[in-house]
C-alpha cells in the first residue's frame, strides 16, 4: 500500500519546522553588498582570482574569520547580487583538497539556526582534510531557480548559484581539485538532491538529514507553499508557476530519481518519537526552556511526517535499483542534536565520494 500524507499533515508539519526554527534574521543581508574591498588573505593556497564564469560571477572580495576559516563575497551574475560564503579550510593544504558544500536550512544561514552556531560540524569536519563551503542566503526560496521575481523574496536563482556559478570560483579560489559532495537539512533536502540532478557528476555524494522529498504530490506542494508564502511571504506561482506546472514535476526528486544512479547517497530522519534531545536545554535547542514542551510537539509532528516522505523516496530507489544509504532513527523530532549525529554518520558516504576514485 503507498504511503500517503494528508493535505491537513503536511501543512501543519511545514508549518510547525519553520516556526520550530524560531528564526531570527539578522546580520548582514545576503543580498546586500557590503563593500568590503579585496583583500591579499594570508591562508596558503586561497586567493581572489581573476576568474568569471560563463554568465559574469566572480569573487569580489575574501576576508579572514581566523586561521582555517574566510568569508568571500561573491557576486551571483544570475540574481544580481552579492553573498557571503563561509569556508572551513583544510588542515593540510600541501596539495589540492575537495570539497564539500554544507546546506542550512529554511533561514538560509541569516539566522541562528546554522551548522555552526547549532553544531559541532565544524569540529567535526576540521581533520578530514577538506573544504567545507557554506553558501549563505536564500531563506525561504528552497535554493531554486525561480521563474519570476518575488515582490518578498527578491531574485532567486539559487539552483544556478549553487550548481553553476559557485563551483568553479570556489575551486580557483581554493586550488581545490574539483571533487564535490553536498549535504543539507529540512528544506535543504529537496535542493541537495535536486543539485545532484541537474548538475551530473559534479556532487560524488549527497547527503540529507531530515528532508522532504516530493513535489508533485498535494502534501508536496502544500509542504511548499508553505514555506515560502506562511513564513517567507512570497507566492510559490513566481517560483515553478501555477501548482501542475512542468517545473513542480521537474524538481521533484523522487519522480526523477533515476537521475541520482551512481551517486553516493545518505538519507536520514527520525520518527517523530522524543529522544535524548527533546529535553530543556539539550543538545541543538534553540528555545526558551519553558517552551521545549510545545516546541518538542512540533517537532515530533514534523519529524513523523519527514519519515513518511523519506520512506516513499526509499520505496522508489529500491524500485529502480539504486543503493543509498537510509538511517531511520528510532527516535528524535526536528532538532539539530540528531542532525549533529545524523552528519557524523553520514561521513564514510560523503568520504566515499571525495576520496575514492570515480
Amino acid at each position: 500500500m503507498p504511503v500517503r500524507i494528508s493535505r491537513i499533515t503536511a501543512r501543519l508539519a511545514v508549518a510547525a519546522a519553520v516556526a520550530a526554527a524560531s528564526l531570527s534574521l539578522g546580520g548582514i543581508p545576503a543580498g546586500a553588498d557590503p563593500d568590503t574591498p579585496a583583500q591579499a588573505p594570508t591562508l596558503p593556497g586561497v586567493s581572489v582570482p581573476d576568474l568569471k564564469t560563463d554568465d559574469g560571477s566572480y569573487i569580489k572580495s575574501v576576508g579572514l574569520k581566523d586561521e582555517r576559516t574566510v568569508t568571500f563575497t561573491v557576486f551571483s551574475a544570475a540574481m544580481n547580487q552579492v553573498f557571503p560564503v563561509d569556508v572551513l579550510r583544510p588542515e593540510d593544504t600541501s596539495e589540492a583538497r575537495p570539497t564539500l558544500y554544507l546546506l542550512n536550512g529554511a533561514g538560509g544561514g541569516v539566522d541562528q539556526a546554522t551548522w555552526q552556531l547549532r553544531t559541532d560540524a565544524l569540529d567535526f569536519l576540521a581533520d578530514k582534510n577538506i573544504n567545507v563551503v557554506q553558501p549563505i542566503g536564500g531563506a525561504f526560496s528552497w535554493y531554486t531557480d525561480w521563474i519570476k521575481p518575488d515582490k518578498s523574496l527578491g531574485v532567486n536563482e539559487w539552483s544556478t548559484y549553487l550548481g553553476k556559478e559557485l563551483p568553479p570560483l570556489m575551486d580557483a579560489a581554493l586550488g581545490s581539485n574539483g571533487v564535490n559532495a553536498i549535504a543539507g537539512i529540512s528544506m535543504a533536502g529537496l535542493p541537495v538532491l535536486n543539485s545532484v540532478i541537474f548538475n551530473p557528476g559534479l556532487f560524488r555524494s549527497a547527503a540529507v538529514y531530515s528532508g522532504f522529498f516530493q513535489t508533485v504530490t498535494p502534501q508536496g506542494r502544500e509542504s511548499i507553499k508553505m514555506v515560502t508564502e506562511l513564513y517567507g511571504g512570497g507566492k510559490v506561482e513566481n517560483m515553478w508557476g501555477p501548482e501542475g506546472s512542468p517545473l513542480w514535476a521537474a524538481n521533484d526528486p523522487t519522480l526523477n530519481a533515476e537521475k541520482l544512479r551512481g551517486t553516493n547517497l545518505f538519507i536520514s530522519t527520525g520518527n517523530g518519537i522524543p529522544g535524548a534531545f527533546d529535553v530543556p536545554g539539550a543538545r541543538g535547542r534553540m528555545e526558551n526552556p519553558a517552551d521545549t514542551a510545545k516546541t518538542v510537539a512540533l517537532g515530533s509532528f514534523i519529524e513523523a511526517n519527514v519519515e513518511l516522505s523519506t520512506i516513499i523516496l526509499q520505496k522508489r530507489l529500491e524500485s529502480l535499483g539504486i543503493p543509498a544509504t537510509f538511517e531511520f532513527r528510532n527516535s528524535g523530532t526536528h532538532i539539530w542534536g540528531y542532525w549533529q549525529d545524523d552528519l557524523k554518520a553520514s561521513w564514510p558516504v560523503l568520504a566515499q565520494g571525495l576520496f575514492s576514485a570515480p
